[in-house]
């Protein structure tokens, strides 16, 4: 398995490919379409995530001593954004989540390049899954 800093300059130079963010755009609605897909009983008002535009239903599970996502939402864009943080993170420990600053984030340019309501939705992405992290810490 490829270590945190691997998968994220993996996204890094996966963008750099692109010259337009029009082109980005649809490359992150390609990775929508590969988001690990949350289990039908997990989509319900409990995995909601509050704050975002679409509805995003994001499921956590702790396996051994990591963590394994799995989402959904009804909105394309939104899909591929949530793939971009489940595939850094998922399979990663709690410490491994909590401890991370995002950067590779603001390396491809994707806080720029968003609308202010879904940059809300992102920020409430990354508060659901540090939370998850947090609380998964203590669980054995």
């Amino acid at each position: 398995m490829q270590t945190l800093q691997e998968v994220k300059e993996e996204l890094i130079s996966e963008f750099e490919l692109f010259d337009d963010w029009m082109d980005k755009y649809n490359y992150i609605i390609e990775l929508g379409k590969e988001l690990p897909m949350i289990d039908a009983q997990y989509k319900t008002s409990e995995y909601l995530i509050d704050g975002c535009q679409s509805q995003v239903w994001l499921h956590a599970e702790k396996q051994d001593d990591k963590i394994v996502f799995t989402a959904d939402s009804d909105a394309i864009i939104t899909k591929g954004i949530v793939n971009l943080l489940i595939r850094v993170f998922s399979g990663r420990t709690p410490q491994e989540i909590i401890d991370d600053d995002l950067s590779y984030l603001d390396a491809i340019g994707l806080k720029e390049h968003l609308s202010p309501t879904r940059s809300n939705g992102l920020a409430s992405m990354i508060k659901q899954i540090k939370m998850y992290a947090v609380a998964l810490q203590i669980v054995k």
